[in-house]
């Protein structure tokens, strides 16, 4: 029985690279590709997919990890494995609690990606090696590892948004904001907002482009 896939990426090349590893395994089928993550929603919205492969970043609009939760909140919804290009906590944290079965990293070799599709179909976790390490370093260390909430709003600090600003963004009140910074800047042995984003962005917690 073949596993039925649904490519969903923005970028073309990427989906026609996928599509030739992929379409060398005889037990593969990819029923259909889509450029957004709306389209990724309302193609699984239908039978006929048993894996989505998902990226996380496709321009305006909706998110991988947001695209992510919406499929897997359904009954009966596919397994999801995220292919990306970033691994750093703040987007591995957001796909695994949006409910992704997988995280992969773009530059894993086929073998690897064939492998990961298998076994997010079979329902178990399928997580590079990479990810997993930094995942688990986070449960060695918990004192000293932010949030998922600390990232979001380090996120927003590095976009330049103000504490009012990310109050409103996150609904959160302003003197949980503050705290949040407080908690920040003393995990990350810093005393500024810029230097915060700094040293979370040397550690991998933050992308470069944020």
């Amino acid at each position: 029985m073949s596993v039925r896939l649904l490519l969903a990426d923005d970028h073309p090349v990427v989906r026609a690279g996928l599509r030739a590893v992929l379409d060398a395994e005889p037990d593969f089928e990819i029923v259909d590709e889509v450029a957004t993550a709306e389209d990724a929603v309302a193609r699984t919205a239908a039978d006929g997919i048993d894996v989505v492969l998902m990226d996380l970043r496709f321009g305006d609009g909706m998110d991988g990890s947001a695209a992510t939760a919406t499929i897997t909140a359904r009954a009966d919804a596919p397994q999801v494995l995220v292919l990306t290009t970033y691994d750093t906590d703040a987007d591995i944290l957001a796909a695994v609690e949006a409910g992704a079965a997988g995280y992969l990293l773009k530059d894993a070799p086929p073998e690897e990606l064939a492998a990961a599709v298998r076994t997010a179909a079979a329902g178990r976790s399928a997580l590079a090696p990479a990810v997993a390490n930094r995942l688990m370093a986070r449960m060695r260390s918990p004192g000293t590892t932010l949030s998922r909430r600390e990232l979001d709003v380090l996120r927003l600090v590095a976009d330049g948004l103000s504490n009012q600003q990310i109050s409103a963004a996150l609904f959160l009140s302003q003197a949980t904001v503050k705290s949040h910074l407080v908690h920040i800047f003393a995990k990350l042995d810093v005393d500024s907002r810029t230097a915060a984003v700094a040293a979370a962005t040397k550690r991998g917690l933050l992308r470069r482009s944020d």
